[in-house]
C-alpha cells in the first residue's frame, strides 16, 4: 500500500526522540498516550510547525518547502488550544482554510457542522464546544489530504463526539485522505483504524485498536486496564505502591 505520509527521523529535542511513520490514504489513526507523552509533539513535528531534525512528505511533496497554497491542500493541523480572541464571524474563520475564496465550501461545511445558526456571530462570542466546530470546518476546508487534530473530540457533547468522527470517516474516504488525531478517551479508539502509543516522546506500540486496548504496554503506560465492566486501576500498579509505601 502507497503511504500518503512519508515521515523521516522526525524529532524535536527534548520532547521527541527521533520517529519513522508512514501512513497510507483512507485511514484514521488515534494518537494516544498519558500526559506529556509526546502526542502534541507528534503531530507539531509531522506538520513541521516545529522540527529539529527529520523530514516529512505528503504525496510525494517536501511538506517543509511547499508554498502556503500547496500546504493548504496537503496537510491541516488542528491545535488543542480553542482559544479566539478576534471578533471574527464564524464564516470567515472558516475561509481562512482556504487557499483561494470558495463561499459553496463554506456554506457546505457551516451545513456539515450545523453551524447555520452561528455563521454570522462573531467566535469569541460562542462556547469553547461551538468554537472546537468551526475550528474543525476551518481544518477541514481545503480538503487537505493529512489531517493533524489535537484533541479534537475534547469540548464536545457526546452527540458531536459522535457525529465528528463521523464526519471524519467520511472526510477520509471522500478525499482519500489521513487523520492522525490525539485522543484521550480510549473508549473511542474503536472508531480508528489504527492506534499510535507514546511514552516519554517515543511510540512504544503501533497496532489495530483491539490489539491495543487489551496490550500489556497499555495497562503499564496508562496504569489502568480494561475489564468486562470499564476500566480499573490495574492491580499490578496498585501492588507496587502498596510496596513502595511499606517502612
Amino acid at each position: 500500500m502507497t503511504s500518503l505520509l512519508e515521515a523521516r527521523g522526525i524529532e524535536l529535542e527534548g520532547r521527541l526522540s527521533s520517529t519513522n511513520l508512514d501512513c497510507p490514504s483512507g485511514v484514521m489513526i488515534a494518537v494516544i498516550g498519558p500526559n506529556g507523552a509526546g502526542k502534541t509533539s507528534l503531530l507539531r513535528a509531522i506538520a513541521t510547525i516545529e522540527l529539529t531534525a527529520g523530514r516529512v512528505h505528503i504525496c510525494g511533496a517536501d511538506v517543509s518547502r511547499a508554498p502556503p497554497g500547496r500546504r493548504m491542500q496537503l496537510l491541516a493541523f488542528l491545535p488543542a488550544t480553542r482559544s479566539l480572541i478576534w471578533p471574527i464571524k464564524v464564516r470567515d474563520v472558516i475561509a481562512l482554510g482556504l487557499p483561494s475564496p470558495d463561499s459553496e465550501r463554506v456554506d457546505e461545511l457551516i451545513e456539515t457542522l450545523e453551524l447555520q445558526a452561528l455563521a454570522q456571530r462573531p467566535v469569541n462570542h460562542l462556547s469553547t464546544g461551538e468554537r472546537s466546530r468551526v475550528l474543525l470546518a476551518r481544518a477541514l476546508a481545503a480538503r487537505p489530504r493529512l489531517l493533524l487534530l489535537d484533541e479534537p473530540l475534547s469540548n464536545l457533547d457526546p452527540y458531536w463526539v459522535l457525529k465528528s468522527l463521523q464526519i471524519l470517516r467520511a472526510e477520509s474516504e471522500e478525499n482519500d485522505s489521513a487523520v492522525l488525531a490525539s485522543v484521550h478517551d480510549l473508549n473511542m479508539l474503536q472508531a480508528f483504524d489504527r492506534a499510535i502509543l507514546l511514552s516519554g516522546g517515543k511510540v512504544v506500540s503501533d497496532g489495530s485498536p483491539d490489539e491495543t486496548l487489551a496490550s500489556r504496554v497499555l495497562a503499564d503506560e496508562f496504569r489502568v486496564e480494561r475489564t468486562s465492566s470499564g476500566w480499573r486501576i490495574c492491580e499490578r500498579v496498585r501492588q507496587a505502591a502498596d510496596q513502595r509505601s511499606l517502612p
